[in-house]
């Protein structure tokens, strides 16, 4: 999988009105290392390492033997402090499918949950989903924040077509969500 950053918006869904948007999001929280990432309406619960950019700066996934794992971008946010946090995960392998095979179907309103290390849970709510291709891509529209002050989470991994030429995919598949519930 390679989630380089390099795609151009293709879809991107409706997501809820401003007002409906600030009436549910929660103040961020302090800095904790986030411990696994849970998606309670697709079964998905994944242990989370640290990851960094790769020698072309992109987004640096797990090794690829470990389709389970989410990779967290750890030189930027933590999830659930402010600012936007970076999760990536593989689509599938040469056999199966992994973490994020699911994540494309995702929808505004769905819940995405990080386990951290001071014990809190960071609760998300999806606000888009966006299928972004590869050959003209906008860092700030794909990963920059949606809406100052706030914390916002994103889920990206590989979308559109498989080429087989090359091994990677045609498409990014970025999930925007953004901070609504904390718990313990």
């Amino acid at each position: 999988m390679s989630t380089r950053p390099s795609p151009t918006l293709v879809t991107s869904p409706r997501s809820p009105s401003t007002a409906s948007r600030r009436a549910r999001t929660r103040w961020p929280l302090a800095d904790a290392l986030p411990q696994r990432v849970d998606i309670p309406g697709f079964g998905v619960q994944a242990p989370v390492v640290a990851r960094g950019l790769d020698a072309r700066g992109a987004l640096d996934p797990p090794p690829y033997d470990q389709p389970g794992v989410v990779g967290w971008y750890a030189g930027g946010v933590a999830p659930g402090a402010p600012g936007t946090a970076l999760l990536v995960g593989h689509v599938d392998t040469d056999t199966r499918p992994a973490v994020f095979y699911k994540v494309s179907a995702m929808r505004p309103g769905q819940t995405i949950r990080v386990i951290r290390a001071d014990a809190k849970v960071a609760e998300f709510t999806v606000e888009s989903v966006q299928v972004l291709t590869r050959d003209r891509f906008d860092a700030h529209q794909a990963y920059g924040p949606r809406q100052s002050g706030r914390a916002e989470l994103r889920l990206v991994t590989c979308g559109g077509s498989f080429d087989r030429a090359t091994r990677s995919y045609t498409a990014n598949v970025v999930v925007s969500a953004y901070l609504t519930g904390t718990g313990l």
